[in-house]
């Protein structure tokens, strides 16, 4: 005999859910038999808005799209306008914008380090993660004057030069963090009880992912080898020697383990950085953003967040604004029509963790 059915709301005033959304499950017993995602209204039509103000002011609406990531964004957009109007980049400049956006995936690593065990109740690697991760955003503060929002790479290179010494002080700190990742390993991978919550659950298959044109960790996580930096080098990771880590669990555990190779992977990318690093400029000036026009074009360019391949379609039509503005974005996919699919068949008790393994950011879907 079928249990009764019942509908239960996660979200959006709940510790588990990964920002401005709610997930409406059906449930008989301890099972869910249905899924459906709802977005809150918290960043709504930004696109549209950016439709709306010239060139250099659409730029600070795009660290918004998702908040604990803000710089890949500002890389996509830099480049989308640099690509229309064949603006160069110095060569310094590339080097600095590589290692901000790998500082960035770090401060975001220690944010999930936090999310994926607070869901399963192991609070512990939250206060760890999260004091670690301040590390880095003293260094973004020291070198943008921001530690959430940057507005460092735009158009033409980076905004300011590296402050004197500052590359000791981001080599000091991705010292400490290679330490502090052993430390993680213990609490968190070698903890029977994230073993036995994280083993075997959510799973995403290879055939499931290509269906809903899966990206980034979950990709990699089935062991589908794709990212970005490899298959379509941007800025000078065609330059730098690092590994792309899969895993063919499919499951929370599988996705967490290719985060964890991929953490350290990015200190291996800022040391490079930071040893190869040239001389020189680090920008090519904009005329006066009252009066810039872009030549009449479009663009589409793509970089590799830590949630995935984040791209974004930019057009002009020879005037002082964007004609049009549309970012594809990996949190659409992962937290709508694939959680949705994976969820069924899954204990109520795994909703979070499930949620925090997908790598969902809300505001860029309601973007």
């Amino acid at each position: 005999m079928r249990e009764k059915a019942t509908t239960l709301y996660i979200g959006p005033q709940h510790p588990g859910i990964t920002g401005n959304m709610m997930v409406r499950v059906k449930v008989e017993g301890d099972t869910i038999v249905k899924a459906t995602t709802e977005v809150g209204y918290l960043h709504r039509a930004f696109e549209k808005l950016q439709e709306k103000r010239n060139w250099l002011q659409s730029f600070t609406l795009m660290c918004r799209f998702c908040v604990p990531e803000t710089d890949p964004m500002e890389e996509l957009y830099a480049r989308a306008v640099e690509a229309i109007e064949g603006r160069e980049v110095p060569e310094r400049a590339k080097y600095i914008r590589v290692m901000v956006l790998e500082l960035a995936r770090l401060a975001s690593f220690m944010l999930w380090y936090g999310g994926q065990n607070g869901s399963l109740g192991l609070y512990t690697m939250g206060q760890w993660s999260v004091g670690d991760r301040n590390y880095i955003l003293d260094l973004f503060e020291e070198l943008t004057g921001g530690r959430v929002y940057h507005m460092y790479i735009w158009p033409g290179g980076v905004r300011r030069d590296l402050p004197k010494g500052f590359e000791k002080r981001v080599l000091k700190t991705m010292d400490y963090l290679e330490k502090r990742l052993d430390d993680y390993d213990d609490l968190m991978f070698d903890n029977a009880i994230f073993k036995k919550r994280t083993q075997g659950v959510g799973i995403v298959d290879k055939d499931k992912a290509i269906e809903h044109g899966v990206v980034g960790a979950v990709l990699r996580g089935c062991g589908i080898k794709s990212d970005i930096r490899i298959d379509e080098p941007y800025e000078v990771y065609d330059k730098l020697d690092f590994i792309v880590p899969t895993q063919e669990g499919a499951d929370i555990w599988a996705r967490a383990l290719v985060r964890r190779q991929e953490a350290r992977q990015s200190i291996r990318i800022i040391r490079q950085v930071i040893d190869m690093m040239p001389g020189g400029p680090v920008y090519n000036k904009i005329p006066n953003p009252q009066k810039w026009r872009l030549p009449k074009g479009d663009a589409y360019v793509r970089v590799e967040s830590v949630r995935g391949e984040v791209g974004l379609y930019a057009v002009s039509d020879g005037g002082l604004k964007p004609r049009r503005i549309h970012v594809r974005g990996a949190a659409y996919v992962h937290a709508i029509t694939l959680l949705e699919d994976v969820l069924v068949g899954e204990n109520i008790a795994d909703v979070s963790a499930i949620m925090n393994s997908l790598g969902t950011c809300p505001p860029e879907i309601e973007r």
